[in-house]
């Protein structure tokens, strides 16, 4: 369809950043520390340095120097293979070579975060003496700030697009039906569709970026999570390590760039270059900055998706390929990820950045900009290159810059809202490059992982453009790089040796096709996926050999074939008529922890697209007209409060079924701490601590040495404000927020965190019972006052154990205020870096007279 425009902009790139930093004048090249002494001293970035002398809390990577062995990943055979050998290598080195250096930040009580894909910790302290330290180990590489990178601003989108999102599967661009973009057209992607029949089927792309609008007419069908008719499953499809998205685990995009560039590789409607791959995104961007936490957050989970929680990785459903359309100052860090990945067979693209002004040299940034990265610059419609795009060579590595370039001027692409937007950068050249390698991995399987061979095919068929002002040749420059993307000529010299496999899967009983259906083959070495369209039609390129063909969809039973002989250049057509299969009640009753039936509790079969239903005031539920099939029964609390954890356990329906749902305890994401309600045990102060007013803190010596996420320690910091903070006293805390929280303060038991005050009438106590060994000790809080409502009192505890490590909150003289109830106040605890934690509650009324809640920590 036409739109109108809004006004270009080419700071929609994040290659067009400017690096924030966090306390001014940090250099963006790690320079060598001011303290070093000895060559053998780890470098140390000057910001860092520059902070904890001044007294301030700094966050910064510790890089290891050992790093993994990932030969074996790039000997292995096949996409999954290869990815579970570079995962289960990184992550093995990462466990062992960080083990003495994380006892010695547990000893320091410093806070950090492991990585596994740069073999590095993010720590976080204010301690100068522990930098030193750490720039003193001979098992560490270097201390290197943690920044942050600024998006530019984009413009609202400019027209609302026809369609809505209906969540059914949708067909690929026919030949001759749409009118690709003016990018789509001069890369010839449509050729290729045309002249091979290939639009990306089988291909798994991925983008680390804002996120994703995923419900977008436009990308909604071929979204790995859309399981047809409605249904969608986020799990290893989304990850959001920014938690911008909420805890629903739910795409989103709050940016719009992510959407953007997702289109550009896979939309249909002539957007996409290769509308018929299939798409998966990591939101490495919190919305116009992305911290460097987040991207390497993101980059492991490229490598191994995880469920929405980070949890139980599956490196075998890792992307084909990932485009990264951001980047940076002149930061070496991200090299490993870009080696691990490379090293998995998982193709990478990087935009070159937006520095340019069509004439200085080495103004592309990294990580594009490194030797390892495949760097993609930008040209307009005209043939010219743009006068934004990033020219060679590296200022990093000295490495000719970018690889290729691609259309990347008044590129109109989805757009958050179900809409488009047409704007520029090297941003929006990179999906183009992305999209091209998707179709010549698809038309030529046997490609697929070997990263040297695609990037001399794309290189090979680029359009050379002589321009050598920045060195290089007419073949080879820093401005162009290999020349004008040309995916037709690449796929023509690509090696022919698949056939292509067609057919139409539909309903025995009535003809009609049937969409959302996959059909996957598997055999020695290559597993491969499509998903019926609409009408029930499929399309498999696959290399010679013999396979095992499984069709599986909802509503249907499953069908196959063994033994289906594919040859080179052998294409041939299989068709599948499914019986229906069917449907049944799934009924039950939902239980909370303690065995209470629930009210209001989500209950849905997943894996079906039959609508979520909520249990009545008894916690009975009726999940009518099931299908036949194994799926699993999912059940959750109306909100994340009290220690009621979610449910999934398989179903196979094979008739009405009848199922008691009894709701797990709740864990942390790293199942660290468990949650559960315990009988009150009151345990009453008898010394006082030197604590009154508002806004107050003092430190308590702890009676017996604590454990608290894998730290010891021997005195804690109490407020006014109803926290136990192990790190540090934190005054004006007065607000509460959610637990986990990037905000500080981080590494806390909230016992009751409020606004509250300590006059005459209230008092800060502690107490120690029982015998060395099985000790515990009390905090309690008497009569506290809300600042809100003086009149209104509230006494409650944090109770230590020293036995189990157990840490227990208890209150008493709750009545029916909603202030004591905890409807302004945060309940839980929290890690020492602020990543992890289990929320009791956030602003819930949900507190009662005798409530108790224990916190125990795993093997307890």
């Amino acid at each position: 369809m036409n739109v109108s425009r809004t006004p270009r902009r080419r700071g929609s790139a994040w290659a067009a950043v400017a690096l924030v930093a966090a306390l001014g004048g940090s250099a963006a090249v790690l320079p060598p520390s001011a303290a070093a002494s000895s060559p053998a001293q780890a470098q140390v970035d000057a910001a860092v340095l520059d902070a904890v002398s001044a007294g301030e809390q700094s966050r910064f990577f510790v890089v290891l120097k050992d790093q993994a062995d990932l030969s074996a990943a790039k000997k292995a055979k096949g996409h999954g293979a290869r990815a579970k050998a570079a995962f289960e290598a990184l992550r093995t080195e990462a466990a062992d070579s960080q083990r003495p250096l994380r006892s010695f930040l547990d000893r320091k009580k410093v806070g950090y975060e492991s990585y596994w894909i740069a073999n590095a910790l993010l720590v976080t302290t204010d301690d100068k003496n522990v930098v030193e330290a750490l720039a003193a180990r001979t098992d560490v590489a270097r201390l290197v700030k943690e920044r942050t990178y600024r998006l530019d601003a984009v413009e609202a989108a400019s027209a609302s697009a026809s369609a809505s999102a209906s969540g059914n599967t949708v067909a690929a661009d026919a030949p001759g039906a749409v009118t690709p973009e003016w990018g789509v057209a001069d890369v010839k992607a449509d050729q290729v569709w045309d002249q091979y029949g290939d639009r990306g089927e089988g291909i798994v792309i991925a983008n680390i970026d804002s996120g994703v609008q995923y419900d977008h007419p436009a990308l909604v069908g071929n979204y790995r999570g859309n399981l047809g008719n409605g249904a969608f499953a986020h799990d290893y499809n989304w990850y959001d390590p920014t938690g911008q998205c909420g805890t629903s685990g739910t795409p989103c995009d709050n940016n719009g760039h992510g959407t953007h560039t997702m289109g550009t590789m896979v939309a249909s409607g002539g957007v996409g270059v290769a509308p018929g791959a299939t798409w998966i995104a990591a939101k490495g961007c919190e919305s116009r900055s992305c911290s460097d936490a987040s991207l390497l957050a993101a980059g492991q989970w490229i490598l191994a998706p995880t469920d929405r929680n980070g949890q139980n990785p599956r490196p075998d459903l890792a992307p084909d390929i990932v485009n990264n359309s951001w980047g940076g100052g002149d930061t070496t860090f991200y090299q490993d990820i870009v080696e691990a990945w490379n090293s998995a067979g998982i193709f990478e693209a990087f935009a070159a950045g937006n520095d340019g002004d069509g004439v200085t040299c080495s103004t592309a940034h990294a990580p594009g900009t490194q030797a390892p990265a495949y760097g993609v610059g930008a040209y307009d419609s005209t043939g010219k290159i743009a006068s934004f795009s990033g020219f060679g060579p590296s200022s990093v590595d000295g490495s000719a810059k970018p690889n290729i370039s691609a259309p990347g001027v008044d590129i109109r692409s989805t757009w958050p809202g179900s809409t488009y937007n047409t704007i520029d950068g090297t941003s929006m050249a990179t999906p183009h490059v992305a999209g091209a390698v998707a179709l010549l991995w698809s038309e030529a399987p046997s490609l697929i992982g070997n990263i040297d061979a695609t990037r001399a095919l794309l290189d090979d068929a680029a359009h050379d453009v002589d321009d050598t002002h920045c060195g290089g040749t007419a073949d080879m420059n820093n401005v162009w790089g290999e020349g004008k993307l040309d995916v037709l000529g690449a796929v023509d010299a690509a090696p022919h040796t698949a056939a292509v496999v067609t057919g139409r899967v539909t309903d025995k009983a009535t003809g009609t096709g049937i969409g959302s259906i996959t059909v996957k083959a598997a055999g020695d070495a290559v597993t491969r996926s499509v998903t019926t369209t609409a009408d029930g039609s499929y399309r498999l390129t696959l290399p010679a050999g013999t396979y095992s063909l499984t069709l599986s969809g909802y509503g249907y039973a499953t069908a196959g074939e063994s033994g289906y002989e594919v040859s080179a250049g052998g294409d041939t057509t299989k068709d599948f008529a499914l019986d229906v299969v069917p449907r049944h009640a799934v009924t039950g009753t939902v239980l909370d922890v303690t065995g209470k039936p629930l009210p209001g509790a989500t209950v849905k079969v997943a894996g079906t697209p039959v609508p979520s239903v909520t249990t009545d005031a008894t916690g009975r539920f009726t999940v009518p007209d099931v299908a036949e099939g194994s799926f699993a029964l999912t059940s959750a609390p109306a909100a994340p409060v009290k220690c009621n954890g979610s449910y999934a356990q398989p179903l196979t329906v094979d008739g009405d079924e009848t199922a008691t749902v009894r709701l797990p305890n709740r864990t942390d994401a790293a199942g660290t701490y468990s949650c559960a309600p315990v009988a009150s045990s009151w345990l009453a102060g008898s010394t006082k601590v030197s604590l009154t007013g508002d806004e107050d803190a003092t430190t308590v010596t702890l009676p017996f040495p604590v454990r608290f996420h894998d730290a010891t320690y021997t005195s804690a910091s109490v407020t006014t404000n109803g926290l136990v903070n192990f790190l540090a006293p934190r005054l004006g805390d007065y607000k509460n927020t959610a637990l986990p929280g990037a905000a500080q303060p981080d590494g806390v038991v909230a016992a009751f965190w409020d606004d509250l005050v300590l006059d005459r009438k209230s008092s800060v106590q502690t107490a120690t019972t029982g015998s060395p060994g099985a000790r515990r000790f009390a905090i309690v809080w008497n009569n506290a006052a809300f600042v809100a409502a003086p009149a209104v009192r509230i006494s409650f505890e944090a109770v230590f154990d020293e036995a189990s490590g157990a840490v227990t909150l208890q209150y008493k003289g709750i009545g029916s205020n909603p202030l004591q109830q905890g409807a302004s106040a945060t309940t839980g605890i929290e890690n020492q870096a602020g990543t992890d934690g289990l929320g009791h509650s956030f602003d819930s009324a949900v507190l009662s007279d005798a409530t108790a809640i224990r916190f125990t920590p795993k093997g307890a």
